[in-house]
């Protein structure tokens, strides 16, 4: 078995450390800064590197850390999981419906393989992709991972990179696609033992976690190569489908040739070799279309993008928040739904009271495919950097639930759901960690509280990260699907994804099409796509709203909602929606 490793800051000798048998490396006569040898080792055999007869430190491209972060690294055989899938041809982005999935709380055991148990309900709901929050290692058990090292492992208290392969072969069998979220801006502050083999972080850029990841100065072309052969492994050795890359305006590369273009390249090569869609979905705050623009269109060519403004003005148009970045949209929140629906961003080189600044840029509508931007009423984020992680089950009545839905599943981005939303769960998901060093974990604790204090939270409110009751609260609780509203709300979602899947409108990529109408203090919302209209009255009293025309059919509704009248009028009930078709 050949052990390598990069570590350029070894100034006279690496070793490698076998089963507590120590083996010299020798350095590579062409590449600079790595070391070789040759060893037989068992699958699970536990190794890791000395430089300079320094401490025992992990392999950087360490593929197991049976002992968590800080241990020795374990063998892992590429060939010794049989996968049963092999014909799996891969779902594309473009008509998929993507389901955000938090190993350690979607059930109370918090592994991968409790997780796959549960797949079967996600298949029947007709979710499309499962989208994984971050799997690699990180210090105790229980955490967001966020602040993961180790980037080509996967964290053993889920069960290791065995049992994301069973996840992963698992999903497919059912016919749902895996997209796995990765972090490439930073790693955790604890157990990150990468700078001491090279220059993997600068300080040429500073982020909000220290030092830069190194995509730039020298050294970078190593980095970069790390992070995107990591990248390749997860769609190539698990079989995964797609990535989602954390933040990436936090990642600092003022090269001509970014990393993101090399890394979408480097995937696009990947499927075509493959003969499976592969795509890279982008987290990013810069409402830039240049993110998902095709690269021989001076785009960066991902394939798509969060859409925080949709969710901004969404969740503005439903609670009347008005704090922080919610208070450009909140403004007249209809109106902000209507252009984020129909134009994509909100903020498209307008001022952002939130920044002090005008920000972001137009999207050409007319050559942009919908489907390259994600839609969602809530998130990870958007959930658990609330003070007290409360989702909007918790503030608003099963109708209002019901329109965020029906705006969700029947608009133009690609919709995601987060785990729990299709019942309208009432669990929170809050912030919680297990550092298992106690001056971290007291600087986490603290630095949340005072976060929050800024906007008026008295410290004893805020959960505790580390408080192992936090994370027990964040759990799902699946008896909430066996009775009402939850119940009710759970078959709404269903018929919304049914009619999504069965309706060749709902399926159109042209944002241009999109017509939208509203009475901003009425509060009712309407969007036409193709022959179909989608019509929600967020108000409180019932709404009469002109449709134009004659007669339609109701497709689906959330309420009783009767056909429009000869005179094109449509009578929705408050807090109810309806998808009606012309005709």
């Amino acid at each position: 078995m050949l052990f390598e490793v990069w570590a350029p800051h070894a100034q006279d000798r690496v070793e490698l450390w076998l089963e507590g048998a120590r083996r010299e490396m020798r350095p590579d006569g062409v590449l600079a800064g790595w070391w070789r040898t040759e060893a037989s080792a068992d699958d699970g055999a536990r190794y890791g590197f000395l430089l300079d007869d320094g401490p025992l430190l992990p392999d950087p491209r360490s593929r197991r850390q049976p002992d968590g972060p800080d241990g020795p690294s374990a063998a892992v055989s590429p060939d010794a999981y049989v996968w049963r899938h092999d014909d799996w041809p891969g779902p594309g982005l473009a008509g998929a419906v993507l389901y955000e999935l938090h190993v350690g709380t979607y059930t109370h055991e918090g592994t991968l393989d409790a997780a796959a148990a549960r797949l079967g309900e996600l298949a029947e709901l007709g979710i499309t992709h499962v989208e994984l929050m971050p799997v690699c290692p990180f210090p105790g058990t229980h955490g967001w991972g966020y602040d993961g090292v180790s980037p080509w492992a996967v964290h053993e208290p889920y069960g290791g990179p065995e049992a994301l392969k069973r996840f992963v072969d698992t999903a497919h069998g059912l016919g749902l696609g895996v997209v796995l979220d990765v972090v490439h801006n930073h790693l955790g502050p604890s157990g990150n033992h990468l700078p001491s083999f090279g220059p993997y972080f600068t300080d040429t850029h500073h982020t909000p976690w220290g030092s830069a990841v190194n995509l730039d100065a020298p050294g970078s072309d190593e980095v970069r190569a790390y992070f995107r052969e990591s990248a390749l492994s997860w769609l190539r050795d698990y079989r995964m489908d797609g990535l989602r890359l954390d933040a990436v305006h936090a990642l600092a590369d003022g090269r001509a040739l970014t990393f993101l273009e090399e890394l979408s390249t480097a995937v696009d090569a990947l499927a075509a070799d493959l003969r499976r869609p592969l795509f890279l979905i982008a987290e990013s705050d810069l409402c830039d279309p240049r993110t998902t623009r095709p690269r021989e269109e001076g785009g960066l060519g991902l394939h798509a993008q969060w859409n925080d403004d949709f969710h901004h003005a969404l969740h503005t148009a439903l609670t009347g928040e008005s704090r922080g970045y919610y208070a450009d949209f909140a403004r007249a929140p209809l109106a902000a739904l209507a252009k984020t629906l129909g134009h994509v961003f909100f903020h498209d080189g307008t001022y952002s009271t939130f920044r002090g600044r005008s920000h972001g840029r137009p999207v050409d509508v007319t050559r942009t495919p919908a489907h390259r931007f994600l839609g969602y009423a809530q998130t990870h984020d958007q959930i658990g950097n609330r003070a007290l992680g409360d989702r909007l089950s918790s503030h608003l009545p099963p109708g209002l639930l019901a329109c965020a839905a029906a705006l969700v599943l029947t608009g133009p981005f690609t919709p995601m759901l987060f785990m729990g939303e299709e019942w309208g769960a009432r669990t929170p998901w809050q912030f919680f960690t297990d550092h298992p060093d106690p001056e971290l974990a007291e600087a986490v604790r603290q630095g949340r509280r005072r976060e929050f204090a800024a906007h008026g939270w008295a410290a004893e409110d805020i959960p505790d990260p580390q408080d192992p009751a936090t994370r027990e609260r964040s759990c799902l609780d699946r008896s909430e699907r066996e009775r009402d509203p939850h119940a009710r709300l759970l078959a709404w979602h269903r018929e919304l994804i049914a009619l999504r899947r069965g309706q060749p409108d709902l399926a159109d990529p042209d944002l241009a099409a999109v017509r939208v109408a509203y009475d901003e203090e009425a509060r009712w919302f309407v969007f036409r796509r193709g022959d179909l209209r989608v019509a929600v009255n967020l108000g409180k009293d019932p709404a009469a709203i002109g449709l134009g025309g004659r007669g339609g059919r109701v497709l689906a509704a959330w309420g009783d909602v009767r056909p429009p009248g000869e005179d094109g009028r449509l009578l929705l009930p408050a807090e109810s929606c309806a998808v009606l078709a012309d005709g």
